[in-house]
């Protein structure tokens, strides 16, 4: 359940917060998979090659490996869904839920809006790791949020209404820093 409110107002919100991102620009990249695999089966299917199998072996199983990773790769990334409850924030990934991710808020230091987070500055769509700035989830381009994690490390993912989840996110840390709190 999704509580919006205006830009400045806020209000408490229900036990659950939800929210998702979807890119469906990445249905024309798991199309592109399906074809490859499509072209794989039709090779094995319909081959006319008789003088030499082991081409068409490598044709066919490089067609039909390429396709599945494209597409499962591609269709595990077509969106994103944010969960926060009272204690964790779960981020999931695709029409299965994998890759899943479940972070304590005890162990979250701080929440914050991003407004532009860009598949360029990760490397690509997915789910992403760079050294200097930590672990994101990445669906599309647009608003997200970040996490600072108690350990030094940040994790950033892609969602609508990144600013409602950042309020929620903050509001549910205020009694975690406080027992936190020598």
């Amino acid at each position: 359940m999704r509580d919006h409110h205006p830009h400045g107002e806020h209000a408490p919100y229900s036990d659950v917060w939800t929210g998702r991102a979807t890119n469906r620009a990445q249905w024309l990249i798991a199309l592109a998979g399906a074809a490859c695999m499509a072209l794989g089966i039709a090779l094995a299917v319909d081959s006319a090659w008789t003088s030499a199998v082991a081409p068409l072996v490598m044709a066919v199983v490089g067609c039909i490996a390429a396709g599945l990773l494209v597409l499962f790769g591609t269709l595990a990334f077509v969106h994103v869904a944010l969960v926060v409850d009272e204690e964790h924030l779960e981020v999931r990934c695709g029409h299965i839920g994998v890759p899943r991710r479940r972070i304590p808020l005890s162990q979250v230091a701080g929440a914050e809006f991003v407004p532009h987070v860009t598949p360029r500055h990760w490397g690509g769509w997915g789910y992403r790791w760079r050294p200097e700035k930590g672990t994101a989830v990445v669906v599309r381009q647009g608003e997200g949020l970040m996490l600072r994690l108690w350990d030094g490390h940040t994790f950033t993912v892609t969602v609508d209404d990144a600013e409602a989840a950042v309020h929620v996110i903050r509001d549910r840390l205020r009694p975690h820093r406080r027992n936190a709190a020598p």
